[in-house]
């Protein structure tokens, strides 16, 4: 089902106050817009308003994590953006600023009951302009990567959902211990080279939050790789999962994987470029299926590829 029925998002602006978007200032405050369904009034969505988009991310089969709304929003109180018909939540987008260079897009959603209307479209306009001048991230659906494409975003690269009930592995191939709070810093550093911004404040959260369980690969007063496994609505996501090598990536993923119950399956979005995270996920017994798109408006970061065998997220990157 395409999320977004025929709206287009707004083409974004090189400057930090687009002329043509709604002010910033109206997006905080209640920004209006006139269309045939009535006025839509675009206003940042609180922790508690934000648990409504969620439910129609479900319903989507997006498969969210039941945490992930938590520590998904302070990571950016102010990214967070609702539009309301006469006060019901029609429309959502975030816009998380995770520094002064990059942002990230996601949960660009329209209920079912209001798409073809342009609400999405306006929704973005009341938004993106919260990243400023920020370089933008977005995983798309391949429904829209043509419509994205022609708002300023260019592809990156493809992320495949392997998905599945994983296979028990052999001896593991490197040794991986439970995380601490004694392994933050070093988690935090590591992340950095495989995340386009210091995202230690998410990390403390994700990395804890309940029903999350995560492993690192200690190695030389440093470490080689972590990974992390959340329940979701079904089943369990892995994410990220960064190692230096397939080896310890096998043994993060495979340790993680004891946390399932019998019949329990789990997912994981990896980079289709890499593949190493590819003949991985297929030697565990898991298998495509479903992609994305990873897109970015202005200049692309660089980060080390090699080691994402996994990504975070889908909504948050």
């Amino acid at each position: 089902m395409n999320p977004l029925g025929d709206d287009a998002p707004y083409q974004p602006s090189t400057s930090a106050h687009p002329a043509t978007a709604a002010a910033p200032s109206g997006a905080a405050s209640g920004g209006s817009t006139a269309n045939g369904a009535g006025e839509l009034k675009v206003t940042r969505a609180s922790l508690e308003e934000w648990h409504q988009v969620v439910e129609w991310a479900a319903e989507e089969e997006w498969n969210p994590g039941q945490g992930d709304t938590a520590c998904f929003h302070a990571t950016d109180p102010e990214g967070f953006f609702i539009g309301r018909l006469a006060g019901r939540p029609v429309s959502a987008v975030s816009v998380v600023n995770y520094s002064e260079q990059f942002a990230f897009l996601g949960y660009y959603l329209v209920h079912p009951d209001h798409r073809g209307r342009g609400l999405g479209m306006a929704t973005w306009r009341a938004a993106v302009p919260h990243a400023g001048n920020r370089t933008i991230g977005l995983d798309a659906v391949p429904a829209q990567e043509a419509t994205y494409q022609r708002s300023g975003f260019s592809a990156v690269h493809r992320t495949s959902r392997y998905a599945g009930r994983p296979s028990r592995a052999g001896a593991p191939s490197a040794v991986v211990v439970p995380v601490t709070e004694a392994h933050l810093d070093a988690i935090a550093a590591y992340d950095r080279q495989c995340f386009p911004a210091d995202r230690r404040a998410f990390l403390g959260r994700w990395l804890t939050a309940a029903g999350h369980t995560a492993y690192v690969c200690p190695r030389d007063g440093g470490i080689a790789g972590y990974g992390v496994i959340r329940p979701a609505r079904d089943g369990r996501r892995i994410g990220p999962l960064f190692a230096d090598t397939s080896d310890v990536a096998a043994a993060l993923l495979d340790a993680l994987c004891t946390h399932l119950g019998p019949a329990e399956e789990t997912c994981i979005d990896v980079p289709e470029a890499h593949d190493a995270a590819r003949s991985l996920a297929a030697s565990r017994g898991l298998e495509p299926r479903s992609h994305t798109v990873r897109m970015y408006a202005g200049t692309a970061p660089t980060m080390r590829g090699e080691h994402v065998f996994g990504v975070t997220s889908l909504e948050l990157g």
